[in-house]
C-alpha cells in the first residue's frame, strides 16, 4: 500500500521579491492645491520646452512636439453638469422594528443609524476631541505678503536689483511664481515692500533660470550702431551668428537661437568707434555696466590731431583728467594720458553720447581714430573685429 508524504510548510522568513505588508510609512500623500498643481504643470511644460530649445534649437522637429489634448475627452464645466437632469432617488426600504436600537443579542446597541446611545460607564476615561482635518487652502497660510509702508521701506524688486540679486523685471517674473523669500517667508504679491535689514532669498528655480542668460563680447566694427538700426545702419547684434563666433572661444556655451532673444547692449559705440562691444540678456550685467551708480571703468585708445596744428598744452591736458563740462553739467574725474605723439589712453567711468569727442573738441583736438580696449576687468584682447564670444563663468567685470 503506497503512502503519500506531504510537504512541510516553511516557518522562516517571508518569501523574498513579495510585496511588503502596507505600514505606518504608507500613509496618505498630500493633495497639492490647485494653484501648486498649475504651477508645477507650467514648471515641467517649461523644463520640456528648455530642454527641446538646448537639443534641436528653435526648430524642434514634429516628432517631439507634445500632441495637443483631444477637445473630446475635454471635462466639461461644472454649471453644465449641474444643469443636467437629476436621477430619481430610490423608494426608502421599510424598517424593521424589531432591529431598532441595535443588535441586543451581544448587548451592543447599534448607533450607526440613530439608534439610542449607549450609556457611558461611570469609570471610562473621557473621550478626546477630534483631531483637526487638514485643509488644502491652509497651504496659502504659508505665503507671507509683505506690503506695508513704513517709512524707510521699498519695493521689493527694487531692493533685488539693488542687492545685485536680479534685475527689477527679473524680480517681477519671480515673485507670483513663489520664487522670493524674504525673512524666510514666501512672497506672492507685487508691489510688496521690504525693509532694508530683512533678508532676501531665491529658490533654486530662479537661479537655473538665470543660469541660462548668456553674456556676448563683441569686437564692433565701424559701419555698425550699438542699439536699434538707424539712418540705414544695421545694429551690431546682426553680427552675433555661429560663423562669426571665435574660434579660441573657450566658454563652452554652444550656440543657440534663443540666445538673441533679449539680447541688449550695455553700454554704447558710435557708428565712426570701433572695440569691446558687450550684449547682455542679464540685467544684473546691464545694471552693473550702465546703471546709475555703476563704479565700472571704461578704457580707451584715441588717435588725434591738433586742429590749429599747436600741441596740447598742460593745462588743456589737465582740463581733459577733470574740468569740463557737458550739457552744462561737470564730468566726473577722468585718467587721459598720452601713450606715444599722436594717441591718448582714455579711462571714463560714465558714458555720455560722443563723450570724448566732445572733451576733445573742447581743447582743440580732433579723433581721427577711437577703439574700446577694456570694460572693468574685461579685455578686448586678441578677438579680431567682427567676432565675438561668449563670457566665460569665471569672468567679472
Amino acid at each position: 500500500m503506497a503512502t503519500l508524504k506531504l510537504k512541510k510548510k516553511p516557518t522562516g522568513p517571508a518569501t523574498p521579491g513579495r510585496a511588503p505588508v502596507r505600514g505606518s510609512g504608507a500613509g496618505v500623500k498630500k493633495r497639492p492645491t490647485l494653484a501648486q498643481a498649475q504651477t508645477e504643470r507650467e514648471e515641467r511644460e517649461a523644463r520640456y520646452q528648455e530642454q527641446l530649445r538646448l537639443r534641436y534649437g528653435d526648430r524642434p522637429p514634429a516628432s517631439a512636439k507634445r500632441r495637443p489634448e483631444p477637445e473630446g475627452l475635454a471635462r466639461p464645466p461644472r454649471q453644465e453638469r449641474q444643469d443636467r437632469p437629476q436621477r430619481p432617488l430610490p423608494p426608502a426600504r421599510p424598517v424593521n422594528p424589531n432591529r431598532q436600537g441595535g443588535n441586543t443579542a451581544f448587548g451592543k446597541p447599534n448607533t450607526a443609524f440613530g439608534g439610542p446611545a449607549r450609556p457611558a460607564h461611570p469609570h471610562s476615561a473621557p473621550k478626546r476631541p477630534p483631531m483637526p482635518r487638514h485643509r488644502e487652502d491652509d497651504d496659502e497660510d504659508e505665503d507671507f505678503k509683505v506690503h506695508t509702508d513704513t517709512p524707510g521701506s521699498m519695493r521689493l524688486s527694487k531692493r533685488m536689483s539693488e542687492l545685485g540679486i536680479a534685475s527689477r523685471r527679473e524680480a517681477d517674473e519671480w515673485i507670483p511664481k513663489g520664487w522670493v523669500r524674504v525673512d524666510g517667508k514666501v512672497v506672492t504679491e507685487l508691489g510688496s515692500r521690504v525693509l532694508p535689514g530683512q533678508l532676501i532669498s531665491i529658490e533654486a528655480k530662479a537661479r537655473d533660470a538665470q543660469a541660462l542668460k548668456v553674456t556676448v563680447l563683441l569686437h564692433k566694427p565701424i559701419g555698425y550702431v550699438s542699439g536699434q538700426a538707424e539712418d540705414g545702419y544695421e545694429p551690431a547684434s546682426v553680427l552675433v551668428t555661429p560663423q562669426n563666433q571665435w574660434r579660441e572661444d573657450r566658454s563652452g556655451i554652444r550656440f543657440l537661437q534663443s540666445h538673441h532673444r533679449g539680447l541688449a547692449p550695455a553700454g554704447r559705440l558710435d557708428i565712426d568707434s570701433t572695440g569691446l562691444l558687450v550684449l547682455t540678456q542679464d540685467g544684473r550685467i546691464a545694471k552693473q555696466l550702465i546703471g546709475e551708480d555703476s563704479e565700472i571703468d571704461k578704457e580707451y585708445l584715441v588717435r588725434v590731431e591738433s586742429v590749429n596744428g599747436e600741441p596740447l598744452s598742460q593745462e588743456n591736458l589737465a582740463l581733459l583728467n577733470h574740468g569740463l563740462e557737458l550739457d552744462g553739467e561737470p564730468l566726473k574725474p577722468a585718467q587721459v594720458e598720452w601713450v606715444n605723439d599722436d594717441q591718448l589712453r582714455f579711462v571714463l567711468r560714465e558714458g555720455k553720447k560722443r563723450q570724448i569727442r566732445r572733451m576733445c573738441e573742447a581743447v582743440g583736438l580732433k579723433v581721427v581714430g577711437l577703439k574700446r580696449v577694456r570694460i572693468g576687468r574685461v579685455m578686448l584682447g586678441d578677438l579680431p573685429p567682427g567676432a565675438w564670444r561668449y563670457l566665460r563663468g569665471n569672468e567679472r567685470f
